[in-house]
């Protein structure tokens, strides 16, 4: 089988398109989130604790260099741990969305308990002759 065949027939399968989609609605699903953390939740949680803005949370590892007009040369080094922080809350408001979404499909796809099968009908000659075997290998 050629490459582009079975690439076509891999592609084409009902999975990989539902992954496909999946993809693309996470992504907007997580701008979603993003903006809901950055614009709703961080600036109360900000105020809360002081009035700080989380994404200027940096901790300066080197100063910016500045020639003499006043022009930067080199931009500051910085680790940028309020953008982390914001990501950290990105991050777990999409597991806890996605935790329950998985959990509510599984509770609508949980199968009930079978039920135990009643057991077979026989009929009355078959019965007889299962009593007369029994009867024989009693005797015996």
């Amino acid at each position: 089988m050629s490459f582009m065949k079975e690439f076509k027939e891999f592609a084409t399968r009902g999975n990989v398109m539902d992954l496909a989609v999946g993809i693309i609605i996470g992504g907007a699903f997580g701008k979603i989130v993003s903006s809901l953390v950055a614009d709703i939740i961080m600036p109360p949680i900000g105020l809360i604790v002081g009035g700080i803005r989380f994404t200027d949370l940096k901790l300066w590892l080197k100063d910016a260099v500045v020639d003499g007009s006043g022009k930067v040369v080199k931009e500051a080094v910085t680790l940028n741990i309020g953008n982390f922080i914001q990501s950290v809350f990105d991050f777990l408001i999409i597991a806890g969305a996605i935790f329950l979404i998985v959990k509510a499909m599984n509770s609508l796809n949980r199968k009930k308990p079978k039920e135990p099968d009643a057991p077979p009908v026989t009929n009355v000659e078959v019965q007889l002759l299962t009593e007369i075997r029994d009867l024989l290998k009693k005797d015996n």
